[in-house]
């Protein structure tokens, strides 16, 4: 029999018990358990596909917001039946399928729902992404700069790319590929041409330095990250920061001066989806219509001459 601080319900088919509701989470905003529960049923429908299949990594706040966290990656032996799961290099990965798995994980305090750029089912990365880091929020145009830079060089090779906000102080641009058919040495060769195309032009304002120290006040260009066994924050996951930040797909008309990563907290996003709709609802439409062959085949014969000279 569940108790006044237990809230069973069925999804899908299974049970599951919604708990400790009136728990803050976000105390500087007033936000509670049952807020970031809400969250996240709304926003399934949005955020599902980018899960669905993935090796899950973690980061969960069992004290709310301003508490420590802690990464997870196994997953735990307590967690419910209808939670699937695949081993991989040692590890026991809860995979995003279902809404009543990203509920359950809603309700044990994952805030940030970290994926990797593949499938478990793929061979090779499902898309491309590129991180722009700036040293602070109070440099964000500096990664709208560096974003729409990277558009005019992926709309000249016909490239069709998305973008999104951190959830934290910086962009994050994709580019989807079709499944099983490039290797990450191959996006690599990509990735490390567009970061040094950036560092080349705007040496003073770009870098991909991966020392902090280093940096000085430049972007830091993340193609590194795109790598086997990498992750990134999945769209639409909530960041354990005060202001409760959403890692929140763009329009790219929305790129521009007036852009603050601040625009995009939990409780906006429910509205500004009724009102224009998911910017990456085509995102896997583009999958198989992606020229990225036709690129890497100018990059490598590129690289040839390179060699040859």
């Amino acid at each position: 029999m569940a108790t006044q601080d237990e809230h069973p319900i069925e999804i899908n088919g299974v049970t599951l018990t919604l708990t400790s509701l009136n728990k803050p989470l976000w105390p500087k905003k007033g936000l509670k358990k049952a807020d970031y529960l809400h969250y996240i049923h709304t926003v399934s429908p949005y955020m599902l596909p980018f899960l669905h299949q993935r090796a899950l990594t973690l980061l969960r706040y069992p004290h709310g917001a301003d508490g420590e966290a802690f990464f997870q990656k196994n997953c735990p032996d307590y967690a419910p039946d209808f939670i699937h799961t695949k081993g991989i290099d040692g590890i026991d990965y809860i995979i995003g399928n279902g809404l009543e798995t990203l509920l359950w994980l809603a309700n044990q305090l994952a805030f940030e729902i970290h994926i990797p750029f593949q499938t478990v089912q793929s061979q090779g990365p499902s898309e491309i992404m590129i991180d722009l880091d700036p040293p602070s929020q109070n440099e964000f145009p500096m990664a709208i700069e560096a974003a729409l830079l990277l558009k005019e060089v992926f709309d000249k090779l016909e490239l069709v790319s998305f973008v999104k906000t951190s959830g934290n102080k910086g962009l994050q641009l994709y580019l989807p590929l079709p499944e099983n058919s490039f290797t990450y040495e191959d996006t690599r060769l990509f990735t490390t041409f567009v970061a040094h195309y950036l560092t080349e032009i705007k040496p003073d304002m770009f870098t991909t330095e991966r020392l902090k120290k280093n940096r000085g006040q430049r972007l830091y260009v993340d193609y590194i990250q795109h790598a086997e066994g990498k992750t990134i924050i999945s769209p639409y996951a909530v960041r354990g920061n005060d202001e409760a930040l959403v890692a929140t797909p763009l329009f790219w008309h929305e790129v521009n001066t007036r852009l603050s990563p601040k625009d995009f907290p939990l409780e906006r996003i429910e509205e500004r989806l009724e009102r224009q709709g998911c910017p990456f609802a085509h995102f896997f439409e583009v999958k198989n219509k992606q020229p990225f062959a036709q690129v890497l085949k100018g990059l490598k014969e590129h690289e040839k001459k390179g060699i040859r000279s």
